[in-house]
């Protein structure tokens, strides 16, 4: 995924579940899904692919290893800070990064394709083979399918600077 799908996703999902409980986003709530949507592709395509500190631009940050210890102590800092529903948001994005980078190995079941999620336990999938972001930017190709998903991304984006902009940001 991109980092606006990745971005667009974990919103959404993010969305969902407020609507689900009938609970009104904050500020706080859409930087934090926002940010954990972006941090493991932060962390470790830099590492990996600048860097080659990292075997892959998917294992440290990708991992379940790391995910979870990490989303629980955010959660337990939220909670601690009395906002729990950041904690909250900054796992549902950081989930739905997994989770949008897992789909397509989940949907055709590819297990062999998802090992990263247990790095450094296996060995990460090699599905990287470019070294930097010119190389990544070099080898996209612009086809009906990648503008229709643009447009739906950048569509939820402005939504999100809307709802943005019309939070409330956290009570002291």
């Amino acid at each position: 995924m991109f980092p606006w799908t990745h971005a667009a996703f974990g919103y959404l999902l993010l969305l969902s579940v407020a609507v689900l409980l009938h609970h009104r986003l904050s500020r706080a709530e859409l930087i934090a899904v926002i940010v954990a949507t972006q941090l493991p592709d932060l962390v470790d395509k830099p590492l990996a692919w600048w860097f080659s500190i990292l075997p892959s631009g998917r294992s440290l940050a990708h991992s379940l290893l790391v995910a979870v210890p990490l989303s629980l102590i955010i959660l337990a800092i939220a909670w601690y800070l009395t906002h729990p529903e950041v904690g909250l948001a900054f796992g549902v994005g950081y989930a739905s990064h997994l989770v949008g980078d897992s789909y397509i190995a989940l949907y055709y079941w590819r297990p062999e394709e998802l090992t990263y999620l247990l790095w450094p336990l296996l060995p990460p999938y090699p599905y990287d083979d470019f070294v930097g972001l010119t190389d990544f930017f070099s080898q996209v190709a612009i086809t009906r399918n990648f503008v229709i998903i643009f447009i739906a991304a950048t569509a939820v984006g402005l939504g999100f600077v809307v709802q943005f902009v019309r939070a409330e940001p956290l009570p002291r």
